[in-house]
């Protein structure tokens, strides 16, 4: 999708632009999202093949703070405090506690919402117009691949300044499809969004 051709109406840089823009001026945001896993298709398939759909919503907050909420099909929650990644299943009852410097980057929602640097772990590459957005490409530098980046290729679509799309390829072949809506930007979040108490009895597993 984000590798589609330029067109001479197109400025060949405008999503480039547009993310620079939301990295410097968004320092807070929440909305929705919709995300579904594809894989290719096999021998003897003509489609590729969705793994996996879900749904629901997500808070962050410059730098390195965010709640990443699915609803459906079944409710669990990252969280980064800034300090922690926390893992929540409901199902489970369980919480899962890492340090966030060894696994925020494993989050689609840190990509966008994180205090990763760009310019140190990427280069960024103008994509095309396709569906109403302007893409780019996020491309790991050969040093960060291995290390702390577990895509290959990842692509941001965005829409009037802000990101309404992701692809995030894996070394597998799997695509993850993201779409973000209905965003509020620079608002006044309440101190306790990015806090999470389990209830009583939840298993808590700490990972270092």
């Amino acid at each position: 999708m984000f590798g589609a051709a330029f067109t001479h109406s197109v400025k060949a840089d405008e999503g480039v632009t547009q993310f620079r823009e939301f990295i410097a001026n968004v320092k807070n945001a929440e909305g929705e999202f919709s995300q579904q896993q594809i894989r290719p298709p096999r021998s003897g398939e003509t489609q590729p093949k969705v793994l996996k759909k879900s749904q629901g919503r997500f808070v962050f907050e410059r730098p390195g703070k965010f709640v990443w909420q699915t609803i459906k099909p079944f409710e669990q929650k990252v969280i980064a405090d800034g300090q922690k990644l926390l893992l929540w299943d409901k199902d489970l009852n369980q919480l899962t506690i890492r340090p966030a410097g060894k696994s925020l980057s494993a989050s689609p929602a840190a990509i966008l919402f994180g205090q990763v640097a760009i310019d140190e772990r990427f280069e960024l590459i103008p994509g095309g117009e396709k569906g109403g957005m302007y893409w780019l490409e996020l491309k790991p530098k050969a040093d960060r691949v291995s290390a702390d980046i577990p895509y290959s290729r990842i692509g941001v679509g965005m829409a009037n300044g802000l990101p309404a799309g992701l692809e995030l390829h894996d070394n597998f072949g799997t695509i993850t499809l993201i779409n973000l809506s209905k965003i509020r930007i620079n608002g006044n979040l309440g101190s306790e969004v990015f806090k999470f108490n389990p209830p009583p009895g939840a298993d808590v597993l700490n990972v270092q």
